[in-house]
């Protein structure tokens, strides 16, 4: 048989075959064990020279580094799961550009990220750490930026599911797909998994066709599964449309905390105005003024104003040869450009829903 033909082998073959491979000799039930092991180990040996290594050398290394060899195979599939599912790194002064003054902020750490950090001190006093979260509130309040802040500062990894992505094959497999995706994620550990859009394969079944119906159902049955997990795994899911979600994802026992992220005061727009006037060349700036104007953005409006500013700058300086410096007089001619995502019906419709279905 190939070397590259894994063998299918009663525990007497096993015994038999790693005597003839490397001259060690077990009984046939340890040898049955060792043989998969050896086969895996194969794999990941082939994987990391870029050749197929053979039986013979695979056996002989695996028995020689037996100790270390599942552990390594472990680590080895679980970088392979991370790189299929795009997995990053994120900055923990991520957490640094939400404004303290910002209300999830504050409950977010003391609902998430403390019991996480705070092991002992948790299992001290039966806190049980969050496993499922959902944020919910207007478009472009920084649901996304808050899952990805959570990830810096726990310095786990940030992954992001996109139904889009599982909508790839068609919406019959969305079902399949999303039961895959979660399987490779439960295999892993210090993960933050963030679905946005949760709404699009979450929706109320009471509405829902037959395809929307098995969706809901599938994600039901996986979020206890991936809470059961002994495993570092934080799933957040984000939602425009809180409404519009099932009502079984509402209550208790799916998702420990459902939390509202509205507007930003004017601390918070402060706070990200400095971080983005940090990158911009600026002569004298008015932030007060420049808070008070912003009234009503959300933090993707923020972040498209200077967007915008930057590239005035940028063709202003291009045009006069000139150095060309941001000043307060720069947003004074682009801020009423952009209308402000938040008015006064958006953010009614916020509160209600904030009393309805906020559990923190």
């Amino acid at each position: 048989m190939n070397d590259n033909t894994p063998e299918i082998l009663s525990p007497e073959e096993c015994k038999i075959k790693i005597f003839e491979l490397s001259g060690a000799d077990f009984e046939p039930e340890i040898a049955a064990d060792l043989w998969s092991k050896i086969i895996k180990h194969k794999w990941l040996l082939s994987e990391k020279v870029g050749r197929d290594v053979g039986l013979r050398t695979a056996c002989i290394d695996f028995l020689e580094n037996m100790e270390h060899a599942p552990d390594e195979y472990i680590t080895y599939q679980r970088t392979d799961i991370l790189n299929k599912m795009g997995a990053q790194a994120i900055s923990r002064e991520m957490w640094d550009t939400i404004s303290d003054s910002q209300p999830p902020k504050q409950l977010v750490q003391r609902r998430i990220i403390l019991p996480l950090t705070e092991e002992s001190l948790s299992l001290k006093h039966g806190v049980v750490p969050p496993k499922a979260i959902t944020f919910f509130g207007p478009p472009g309040t920084g649901k996304t930026h808050f899952a990805k802040a959570i990830a810096g500062v726990l310095a786990w990894w940030y992954i992001e599911i996109v139904p889009s992505i599982l909508m790839a094959d068609g919406v019959e497999k969305v079902g399949s797909n999303l039961r895959k995706v979660m399987e490779m994620a439960r295999s892993l550990n210090g993960v933050v998994l963030f679905i946005d859009e949760f709404d699009e394969i979450a929706s109320s079944r009471d509405t829902g066709d037959r395809i929307d119906k098995s969706i809901t159902n599938e994600f039901l049955k996986q979020i206890p599964l991936l809470k059961n997990q002994g495993k570092k795994i934080l799933l957040v899911c984000a939602t425009n449309y809180i409404r519009h979600l099932d009502a079984a994802m509402l209550r208790p026992g799916r998702f420990d905390c459902i939390i509202p992220v509205g507007g930003l005061d004017q601390e918070g727009r402060t706070t990200i105005l400095n971080h983005y006037l940090s990158k911009l060349n600026t002569g004298q700036i008015d932030l007060v003024q420049l808070a008070e104007m912003t009234s009503g953005f959300t933090p993707a409006d923020i972040q498209y104003l200077f967007q915008q500013v930057a590239q005035f700058a940028f063709e202003q300086e291009l045009a006069s040869k000139q150095d060309y410096r941001v000043t307060t007089e720069t947003f004074v001619q682009i801020i009423p450009k952009i209308p402000p995502s938040l008015n006064d019906q958006v953010i009614q419709e916020f509160e209600k829903d904030s009393i309805t279905y906020s559990r923190v």
